[in-house]
């Protein structure tokens, strides 16, 4: 265009850095070009002041301050700020090219906006603020026009700081700049000191607009608009949109107040209640009862109650520590919750990026010219009045006290919760700040929670505040418990005013229930209260898998496989006639599932054999009539009783076991249970291995016989001394009395007869 040719900027290369292409806005006090950054070759917006700005003193020292304070912002929603330059000739500010238009041309576009945009934009906005806020920086020309909107709905608030020194000849009695009169505070109008309240007013009315589709107070006549902000009750929004919710209007009421007491005392209480308001658009905060035709007491039955009927007014819980709502608000909503824009309906096809203006439009322009004329016409009106009232002051104090002075005090700023050096930034030109530090559990490390001069207090320039700095909480000892059994660990930590947040993970060097990690690390000093990660073994993470089949297999071969498989073998050793060392039997089938660490116990030949049991079998004379039972002994000691047997019942047989390994020698006896008789049967050979049984000597039918028909009962039996060889017993040897008979028996053949 034309204005492009004739304008001296284009093409120059600033710093030898970024080369300007393009003239994309217009403004008051600057004008914004797109440029080249050469050395990282992409696309910046370069605002450069106008000449009559540059050259006032006054205006550049402020600028140079303001500049460094905007450069410190960091936040997705602001517009960056990549560098600042200064000289004779030109000062400017290099900023993020936004490649978008201004939220005035879209609220243009769609009129009224629906609710869920409107709230998706307001919070995009108040995390801009609240991290300008956090800052020391208060933006004073907060305005749909100032605010960028990506395709995407992402918001870029512009133009921070600089609207509080645009106009040298617009500022107010305080020196506080006068923002755009649409969207201007109350406390703005009447040049009185402004801060973080009077942009939520301005985003107030912002919201206002962008729901109801017009602007809260609006004429023809500027200082009509001011004086409506200071004075005139804002027109109830429902009245122009009655579909609004409740709870949304009065949060638009709310941030409007007239007083900024009454508003919301920062962005982030207004975000809470924006954030409540999502969550239940049906309820109602309570700040405006006759909005609802309610009263300002509290409803007589507990409104959060389960079971409540809706249709009765639903109250918004009071948001506190131990809410819901999250301590930092994501940069961006949850894409379920994101408005959808159209390309089409978005984007004009004949934009052409001139949203980088300072101020809106010719018309704004001259609503700023039309509003300062009036404004000065009546702050000159007040200082007579002002110094009237002074010169009468100052008249008195002479005759009373013999002088007059010059009263330079303004009233001491809050600076609690600011850091030192926002403290220095904002007050170090007025007050002399000393600090000190301390220890101080309720204050972040580092912010100040404590000066001598309360706020209000009258101060001069040059006055000393002596300010009180937090160290944090006294730090207590995490010590370094790794490898501790959690309880042990868990009791020391609680021990030191500490939280445990435990946690649990696999781990193949830790044993179960003992500390793997902690976060923090120990050894650490911590301040009290804060909370400590435990990460608590598990143990090995154990895999599942099919059991092997051992048997068969050498033991030392099993116990190898199973050391590869992670599991574990018990060995029982048994007696067999297999090779010492094999495998016979295990105790989890073959394809069962077994555990990693589970323990499989294998029946393990010992290389000896099995006992064995063989029947030794007697025939039972005919005729024989009584009770009786048989005794087996093996070198003299009794090693086996049968059962009592009648003959009458026991057909002509009856049968005793024996249990060994190996051939044995035993001698049998039969006794008669009636008298306690005892006779020997013979001797009988056992072998064990081919289960068979040879009588050596012997004669059954006599020994019935001996125990029957006029026989004695025979001595006890004794135990075979080695090496002298006792004499065989006869048939004719005098028993001795049953009742004498040893408790262990003994072979009768031993013991010599009487």
């Amino acid at each position: 265009m034309e204005k492009d040719r004739n304008d001296k900027n284009i093409g120059k290369k600033l710093d030898g850095r970024y080369e300007i292409t393009e003239l994309i806005g217009e403004g008051g006090m600057a004008d914004v070009y797109r440029a080249t950054d050469v050395v990282d070759n992409k696309t910046v917006a370069v605002k450069i002041l106008k000449k009559e700005f540059a050259e006032n003193e006054e205006f550049l020292r402020r600028f140079r301050n303001e500049s460094k304070a905007i450069a410190v912002l960091s936040h997705p929603n602001i517009v960056k700020i990549f560098d600042v330059g200064f000289s004779e000739r030109i000062q400017f500010i290099v900023m993020e090219y936004i490649d978008g238009i201004t939220l005035n041309e879209y609220m243009e576009q769609q009129g009224q906006l629906g609710w869920k945009d409107a709230v998706h934009f307001i919070l995009q906005i108040l995390r801009a603020l609240q991290h300008a806020h956090s800052k020391g920086i208060v933006h004073r020309d907060i305005k749909p026009q100032n605010i960028m909107m990506l395709r995407d709905g992402t918001i870029k608030v512009m133009d921070f700081g600089i609207a509080k020194f645009a106009r040298e000849d617009g500022k107010t009695g305080t020196d506080k700049a006068i923002g755009t009169v649409h969207y201007i505070s109350p406390e703005q109008a009447r040049g009185a000191a402004t801060d973080a309240k009077s942009d939520i007013y301005s985003v107030g009315v912002m919201l206002y607009e962008m729901l109801t589709g017009k602007k809260p107070f609006d004429t023809d006549n500027p200082v009509s608009i001011a004086v409506m902000h200071m004075q005139a009750k804002v027109p109830l929004p429902h009245t122009v949109r009655p579909d609004i919710q409740v709870g949304l209007e009065e949060i638009i009421l709310k941030a409007m107040e007239k007083d900024p007491v009454n508003r919301y005392q920062s962005a982030r209480d207004m975000m809470d209640d924006l954030q409540t308001f999502k969550e239940d658009p049906d309820g109602v905060f309570g700040y405006y009862p006759e909005l609802f035709g309610g009263d300002a007491e509290e409803p007589a039955e507990d409104p959060f109650a389960e079971g409540e009927d809706d249709s009765k007014t639903r109250y918004y819980r009071p948001v506190t520590e131990e809410s819901d709502v999250p301590a930092e608000d994501p940069y961006y909503d949850d894409a379920d919750q994101q408005p959808y824009y159209d390309d089409e309906e978005f984007y004009d096809e004949d934009y052409d990026d001139e949203e980088y203006d300072d101020d809106d439009d010719e018309e704004e322009e001259e609503e700023r010219k039309s509003l300062f004329v009036p404004i000065l016409s009546a702050v000159i009106i007040v200082v007579i009045v002002v110094a009237a009232v002074l010169l009468t002051t100052v008249i008195w104090n002479m005759l009373n006290n013999g002088a007059g002075k010059r009263i330079e005090e303004q009233a001491m700023p809050s600076l609690i919760g600011m850091d030192l050096d926002e403290a220095e930034f904002q007050y170090g030109d007025r007050l002399v700040i000393k600090s000190s530090q301390e220890y101080n559990a309720d204050t972040p490390n580092g912010k100040i929670f404590d000066q001598d001069i309360k706020e209000g207090d009258p101060v001069k320039k040059g006055d000393v505040v002596n300010v009180r700095v937090s160290m944090g909480a006294r730090k207590v000892l995490l010590q370094d418990v790794k490898g501790w059994q959690y309880e042990l660990a868990k009791q020391e930590i609680l021990g030191q005013h500490l939280y445990v947040d435990k946690r649990s993970a696999f781990d193949d060097d830790v044993p179960e229930g003992a500390v793997i990690s902690t976060v923090p690390e120990g050894p650490v000093e911590l301040a009290p209260n804060t909370y400590v990660r435990v990460t608590v073994s598990l143990g090995k993470n154990k895999r599942a898998q099919p059991a092997p089949n051992f048997v068969g297999l050498e033991w030392e071969h099993a116990k190898s496989m199973a050391d590869g498989l992670g599991i574990i073998l018990s060995k029982n050793e048994v007696d067999s006639d297999e090779k010492k060392g094999m495998v016979l039997k295990q105790d989890v089938k073959p394809n069962d599932e077994v555990q990693e660490d589970e323990i499989i116990t294998l029946d393990v030949s010992s290389g000896q054999r099995r006992s064995q049991q063989v029947r030794v079998t007697f025939q039972i004379p005919a005729n024989t009539s009584g009770l009786f039972h048989i005794e087996m002994y093996e070198g003299g000691v009794l090693v086996e009783q049968g059962a009592s047997f009648n003959p009458d019942y026991a057909a002509g047989m009856t049968a005793i076991n024996v249990e060994g390994k190996e051939s044995t020698d035993y001698r049998a006896y039969l006794v008669n249970d009636a008298t306690g008789a005892k006779a020997e049967i013979g001797t009988y050979h056992v072998d064990f291995s081919t289960n068979t049984v040879q009588m050596m000597s012997g004669d059954v039918a006599a020994a019935f016989k001996q125990v029957l028909v006029g026989g004695t009962p025979t001595t006890t039996p004794a135990a075979t001394q080695q090496p002298v060889t006792q004499p065989e017993p006869t048939t004719t040897a005098a028993p001795a009395p049953a009742e004498t008979q040893a408790t262990q028996p003994q072979d009768p053949a031993a013991t010599p007869t009487e």
